[in-house]
């Protein structure tokens, strides 16, 4: 499939362009295989995908719980970030969601500039890959499109440890030297928890719905990758999950927000002023005291927030969960993966966040 030819996986035609180039197969790679080859160094995890299921009954009513207690927030949250981004340029916005956490908050904070905001926005969802950077080619071709490099906007769901944040800024300053371009790198996102975010509706650790699923609240979209035959014009790739179409929440889940942040709309709200530099600082403290105490030596070992320990327990090989209450509605979703998977949970009533998880290291066996 060409690198140009973009398509909305699940969703509705309009609402995004995903610049990944659609595989048409791919060589899944087991769990615990894919994760003996990244820490041994002998394979990039952006090289390798896990293949994954369609949610259990069970799980599925965990999510529909989450959503019927946060759903509202992030509604508000994404109502936040299209008031400020609406506020910053008055040119043809493009909205560029990271997939495929950012997708969701992309689709709805482009739809809000739209309906709420009269504004002329198109959402684009591109791939970025920690250690390789965003996804040049998906870049080129949307200043090839007419779009302004100053009226690019970056949109993610959260940060755990401001890793993704600072791969987009390097590797945006890179792009800007090799092609003349002033794109602004900052990161647009719900929930700050590391300080690395440039614009945040909130620092707090709170559960985006969003998080506790893969490709059915994602359009179908699998996480991205870059096989081996890639070119230098390809976009990163992706495997559409088209077999999940009828447990798929994507569009459904996007309507209700707007639907929610609409109900908000004569409110309009501000973001509330962040802390950035004491999110930063809880963020390091924790993470250096966490390796310590765990006996981590690779700081990529550590999830820290509901999102990224629930990818943790998702996708990777997990060692350990810490939960601050485990009693809270929150976790709820974390408890069940951590049984159905037989992980550790540890409580810890003094952990700054929600959730945090520890990934096995294949030193450990």
């Amino acid at each position: 499939m060409s690198a140009r030819a973009a398509f909305s996986g699940s969703y509705r035609a309009g609402e995004v362009d995903f610049l990944l180039r659609r595989l048409p197969q791919a060589d899944f790679v087991d769990v615990a295989e894919k994760e003996a080859l990244i820490q041994s160094g002998r394979r990039h995890y952006s090289q390798m995908l896990s293949p994954e299921s369609r949610p259990s009954e069970r799980y599925m009513a965990l999510f529909d719980e989450a959503c019927r207690a946060n759903n509202a927030r992030m509604a508000r949250d994404c109502l936040r970030l299209a008031h400020l981004i609406a506020a910053r340029s008055q040119h043809r916005l493009a909205i560029v969601s990271l997939a495929r956490a950012g997708t969701p908050v992309g689709v709805v904070v482009t739809r809000l500039l739209h309906e709420l905001f009269g504004r002329d926005a198109t959402h684009f969802s591109v791939s970025i890959v920690r250690d390789r950077g965003i996804d040049a080619a998906a870049l080129r071709h949307i200043l090839a499109l007419g779009h302004r490099p100053d009226a690019i906007v970056f949109v993610d769901g959260w940060t755990g440890k401001g890793v993704i944040a600072r791969e987009l800024a390097g590797s945006v300053e890179v792009f800007n030297v090799r092609h003349g371009t002033h794109i602004d790198a900052g990161l647009h996102v719900l929930s700050d928890l590391a300080g690395a975010a440039a614009c945040a509706a909130s620092c707090d650790d709170y559960l985006i719905p969003s998080s506790i699923l893969n490709a059915t609240v994602s359009g179908l979209v699998s996480r991205t990758v870059m096989n081996q035959d890639m070119r230098a014009d390809d976009f990163h790739g992706c495997v559409f999950y088209d077999q999940f179409a009828e447990a798929d929440r994507s569009q459904a889940f996007a309507d209700e927000l707007l639907r929610l942040a609409l109900a908000q709309s004569p409110e309009q709200p501000r973001a509330a002023p962040i802390d950035a530099p004491a999110a930063r600082a809880r963020s390091q403290t924790y993470i250096a005291g966490a390796m310590r105490r765990y006996g981590v030596a690779d700081v990529n070992l550590v999830k820290p927030g509901i999102g990224e320990a629930t990818r943790v327990l998702l996708r990777r090989a997990p060692r350990l969960v810490v939960l601050r209450d485990p009693a809270a509605p929150e976790v709820a979703h974390l408890a069940v993966l951590a049984e159905e998977k037989q992980v550790p949970v540890e409580i810890d009533p003094d952990l700054p966040y929600h959730a945090v998880s520890l990934i096995r290291s294949a030193s450990d066996g």
